[in-house]
């Protein structure tokens, strides 16, 4: 199949287009090409910004696609300018939402498709929902071919999942850890994640590229373990071969006092007990079994950041931060 991937060289995208080839698709990648050095061989580069619709029109004069792949379309601008650009030239629309854009606070911590979508805490999930509402709007009234898939959170060999982090990513948690300092846990660390390595995530999204079955249809796409976020520490320190020292403090406290954006972060996604459904992805792509367990997923990806120097960024502002926020609550104890 011809298959077009606007992006293509992100977390989730890579797994895909990896795979993609793989299997011997025609795979054409839409980016700005900052990312290109990075992607198997066979992959067709198509170098543009997709913030310029006429740029993109021109690139795109006499192509077709059997499936158009959109990973970066956060806002509903974005999308209307897809549907304008794409409506004559695919049999298939893909598109990423996100599973953040779930009902929040959860009326049941078991999500299926038909979860509710509302998230008054986190504009990114709400703009995700309007671009959804769009998209099947289209379909509905133009027959536009449209399948929305929502991740949760999805990883690679390059990022540890985590749910306090500061700007520059995982490292200064992992270096906190190796040093033996206190780490910040959001809540009481027993509410119910999932996580998802993005080979795992590829397998099922691959599936639902051409599938009859997945036009007109949402489906998220996870793995089936549930773990706490205690647990995924513990991992972590275990995978380090080093002391886990949880500082253990409430969503709502880290909302009030961050300078980053732990409303939607937390409070609108991490925070909450979620466990996926996939009975419905299972249905369209029957073989799909995620087969990467957590802590093997994590064990890669600590061995991957130790082996590279430039995954170490530093991030001393957080640092200080969360001494900062641990400081006052142990002064705060004290007091009373």
């Amino acid at each position: 199949m011809k298959v077009l991937l606007i992006g293509g060289t992100g977390t989730i995208s890579m797994a895909i287009t990896k795979l993609l080839v793989q299997q011997g698709h025609d795979i054409y990648l839409l980016n700005r090409g900052s990312k290109d050095t990075e992607c198997p061989a066979g992959v067709t580069f198509m170098h543009g910004d997709m913030n310029n619709e006429a740029e993109i029109e021109k690139l795109l004069e006499g192509k077709s696609f059997d499936t158009v792949c959109q990973f970066i379309g956060f806002v509903p601008a974005q999308v209307e300018r897809d549907y304008r650009l794409f409506k004559n030239k695919t049999k298939q629309y893909m598109y990423i939402s996100s599973a953040s854009a779930y009902q929040k606070p959860l009326s049941d911590y078991r999500i299926t498709e038909s979860t509710p979508l509302a998230n008054p805490y986190w504009q990114y999930s709400r703009d995700k929902i309007a671009c959804e509402e769009y998209l099947m709007r289209m379909y509905r009234e133009h027959g536009f071919p449209i399948t929305i898939i929502r991740p949760s959170h999805t990883y690679c060999e390059k990022e540890i999942p985590l749910g306090v982090h500061g700007a520059n990513g995982s490292w200064q948690v992992v270096k906190r850890i190796m040093e033996g300092k206190p780490v910040i846990i959001h809540g009481d660390g027993t509410s119910l994640w999932t996580l998802t390595h993005n080979s795992d995530f590829a397998k099922a999204f691959v599936g639902l590229i051409g599938n009859i079955h997945a036009i007109g249809e949402t489906y998220h796409i996870t793995s089936d373990e549930t773990v706490t976020w205690n647990q995924i520490y513990q991992i972590i320190a275990d995978c380090l071969g080093v002391e886990l020292k949880a500082y253990h403090v409430s969503s709502s406290f880290l909302k009030a006092v961050g300078k980053y954006d732990f409303e939607g972060s937390l409070i609108g996604d991490k925070a909450n007990s979620v466990v996926f459904d996939n009975a419905k992805v299972k249905r369209a792509v029957p073989d799909y079994v995620a087969t990467v367990r957590c802590d093997q997923g994590i064990k890669c990806a600590i061995e991957y950041i130790l082996q590279h120097e430039e995954c170490q960024v530093e991030d001393q502002e957080f640092d200080v931060w969360c001494d900062r926020v641990i400081a006052a609550l142990e002064k705060a104890k004290a007091e009373v």
